[in-house]
Formats: C-alpha cells, sequence, structure tokens
C-alpha cells in the first residue's frame, strides 16, 4: 500500500545536451545547505561527457537512477518513490524530449515542482535559438531561473538577455563565466535611443527592444514623450477612449506571432481602425491596470499620425 503524506519538492534542471546539466547537478548536490543529508533521488535522463560518481553520492544518501523515455510515466515514478523513500527529487531532463509529458505526466502524491531551472550554454545559444527555436523557447518559457554559462568578455548579454524576456518575463537570469563565478541579471538592457531626448524616438527595429525595456522598468520611462510607428488595435473594452499601438512579433516561431503594445489613452480612438499604421507621439505614465497585474507603462497620445507600413511587418527576437 502506497502512503505518502509529506510534500516533496521536485528540482527540474534542463537544457540541451553539454549545455552544462550534470556539472551544475553535481554542484548543487555536494552543496550539504541543499541536501541536509536527507535521501535525495536523482533521475537522469540523458548521459553526456559529464559524469556522476554515484559510489560518492551514495555515501551522501543521493540515489541516481537513469531513465529512457518510456520510463517517464506515473507507475515507474510510484517505484521509485516506493523503493528510494526520497524527501527530495532533482530531473536532469532530455533537453530533446517534449516537456509538456514531464509537466502532464501524474507524479507520486506529494511531489511538487518547486523550481525548474534552465542551462544554456552561451558559446553555442546563437546556434541553437537560430535552429531549434520553439525548442529554445520551450526551455526559456518554462524555467523559472535560467543559467547562461561559459560566458566571456565577448558574450553577447543583451541577445540573451532580450532572448529570455520576450518569451517568459518573471525568469531570473544569470550569468556565469568560464570560472564558474556567476553574476545575476540587473534587468537593465542596452538602449539604442536617447532616453534623455525631448522627444524619444523608436526606430522601427528598435520596437521590440523598447517594448520589453518599458514593461520590465516602467519608472525608468515615467513621463517621457516617445514616438513610434505601430499598428492599430482598438479593444472593445476601451470603448473608443483609448486603443493599443504596436507590433506583431515572432518569439519563437511562425506559428506564435503575438501582438506587443501598450495601452494609449487619446480622443482620436474612434477615428481609427483596426491594423492601420500610425505614428504616434505620446506622453507615458506610469499606472495601474490588469493587463499588467500591477503597474505599467500607459501612453497618452499627443499626436496621431497616419503612417506607411514598416519595412519589416514582423518584429523578430
Amino acid at each position: 500500500m502506497r502512503k505518502q503524506e509529506k510534500e516533496i519538492p521536485v528540482f527540474v534542471f534542463m537544457g540541451f545536451l553539454e549545455s552544462g546539466k550534470t556539472q551544475f547537478c553535481r554542484e548543487t548536490l555536494v552543496d550539504r545547505d541543499f541536501t541536509q543529508g536527507e535521501p535525495t533521488l536523482l533521475l537522469v535522463t540523458e548521459e553526456g561527457v559529464e559524469e556522476y560518481d554515484e559510489d560518492e553520492l551514495n555515501k551522501r544518501k543521493i540515489s541516481v537512477v537513469y531513465l529512457e523515455e518510456e520510463d517517464l510515466n506515473t507507475e515507474k515514478l510510484l517505484d521509485l518513490q516506493d523503493e528510494y523513500k526520497p524527501t527530495q527529487v532533482m530531473i536532469e531532463y532530455n533537453g530533446m524530449w517534449q516537456l509538456n509529458k514531464l509537466f502532464e505526466i501524474r507524479v507520486p502524491k506529494g511531489w511538487t515542482i518547486v523550481q525548474v531551472i534552465t542551462l544554456i550554454d552561451s558559446t553555442t545559444f546563437t546556434v541553437y535559438n537560430n535552429n531549434m527555436k520553439s525548442l529554445m523557447a520551450e526551455h526559456i518559457q518554462n524555467a523559472d531561473m535560467v543559467v547562461y554559462n561559459r560566458c566571456t568578455e565577448d558574450t553577447d548579454i543583451n541577445t540573451m538577455r532580450m532572448a529570455v524576456k520576450t518569451i517568459n518575463r518573471r525568469a531570473q537570469i544569470v550569468y556565469e563565466n568560464v570560472n564558474g563565478q556567476a553574476q545575476i541579471d540587473n534587468g537593465e538592457i542596452e538602449i539604442p535611443y536617447d532616453l534623455d531626448a525631448d522627444v524619444v524616438e523608436i526606430e522601427d527595429e528598435d520596437f521590440g527592444i523598447f517594448y520589453i525595456d518599458a514593461s520590465d522598468n516602467p519608472e525608468k520611462y515615467a513621463d517621457k514623450v516617445v514616438k513610434f510607428k505601430g499598428q492599430v488595435y482598438c479593444p472593445p473594452q476601451y470603448k473608443g477612449k483609448a486603443f493599443v499601438p504596436g507590433r506583431f512579433a515572432m518569439t519563437c516561431c511562425a506559428e506564435d506571432i503575438t501582438f506587443l503594445g501598450f495601452k494609449c489613452v487619446s480622443m482620436e480612438t474612434p477615428n481609427l481602425k483596426d491594423r492601420e499604421w500610425v505614428t504616434v507621439t505620446a506622453k507615458i505614465k506610469v499606472e495601474f491596470y490588469k493587463e499588467f497585474d500591477g503597474e505599467g507603462p500607459v501612453l497618452y497620445a499627443q499626436k496621431i499620425e497616419k503612417a506607411e507600413k514598416a519595412k519589416e511587418e514582423v518584429v523578430y527576437f
């Protein structure tokens, strides 16, 4: 008879092959503040270059079990729970497997996923992001923390930060250099426009940066006057008193195009048509509205002009 009442925290480590998952897990496991000498079950779903010293881990009450994809099922996990009776579980998840299976499977009673960490090798990030964008986006979208490792002075931090923020604004980002020294992301995006100008002009190709930075740091844009080109969207709930000027953006693949923009209060809204292109000059206020579940940037239009569509209609991240 299976009986499990105590909550068992589950930590998931994701990433492509050779992304540093095994090394990160090893370093976590030797931290006594993490294991506290309690029985830990480590489920490994792929074998990379790095290996675990199982004899050493056993001395620390850490049991390693290797699983194939077909083993990732409820019955197998229940058996492992009965056999090892862990007080916490770590899963080193195969970067090529679909994540839905892990999150949708019925796990033993008490097992609770408390943290998902995605490991990304900064030296191969561009290759994976260009060629396996949807899978990379899936890794980022489900993460509580994204760790970029093997960073150097030449690493394009801004691009890597944008890759995360466009998909998962809540994720914490950590940069780890080749010596293992880690630095938590400060949230500051390198912006290509002058925020001290009387009118901050946002070029068409910079709209994505403006949207992410203003979303994450609304106070930085408080009382600034901005000018940018976008398409019109008139949500019915605004009742003709406001609209959303913005751009369609592709965050991971063609099937994942979404519209990004900020609420803009304007008496001209009734004269605007959905999807027409306009150039908006507006002052930014920081106010509460439900789209942000809190405070965010709200535009107050000073001037709205008809405009030609942008050369690239879709914003790419």
